[in-house]
């Protein structure tokens, strides 16, 4: 099997590829459109620099990604694809130095985790169901 971005007999090597498809393929984000929004959204910088989808991305390039509850995830390029890996390859495409996680930090997700678990999570969105609307119309006092 081929290292990751070396030639075969398919393709050449690749000097660049689109910021959004390979931390999309490196399995940074779920999907290219999730990692767009991202990068959008001003939560990824590379060299230094708030970054758009469309930016070129290179081996060795440098990305800090901000994360919810202000985690931030620091990577190094190694390789680039642009096309689906197996996730362990994926995960060969960069270098991960993140700092591990200090004790409040841990203490601090844990406990996200579990409100998230017990629904003390954000509202549903988009419209109520059967059920709830029925409960509505009781509240209203409409029948």
């Amino acid at each position: 099997m081929p290292e990751c971005g070396v030639a075969t007999e398919n393709h050449a090597p690749l000097s660049a590829v689109r910021l959004d498809v390979w931390l999309d393929v490196a399995c940074l984000f779920r999907t290219r459109s999730e990692a767009q929004k991202a990068c959008k959204g001003g939560k990824v910088d590379v060299n230094g620099q708030r970054a758009k989808p469309h930016r070129d991305l290179r081996p060795g390039d440098e990305i800090l990604i901000t994360r919810p509850l202000g985690h931030r995830q620091h990577v190094v390029v190694r390789h680039l694809e642009e096309r689906h890996v197996p996730k362990a390859r994926a995960r060969e495409l960069y270098d991960d130095r993140t700092p591990p996680p200090t004790p409040e930090e841990a203490d601090m997700r844990r406990l996200a985790r579990l409100a998230r678990a017990f629904g003390a999570g954000p509202p549903a969105r988009g419209t109520p169901h059967r059920r709830d609307r029925r409960l509505l119309r009781r509240l209203r006092g409409k029948t």
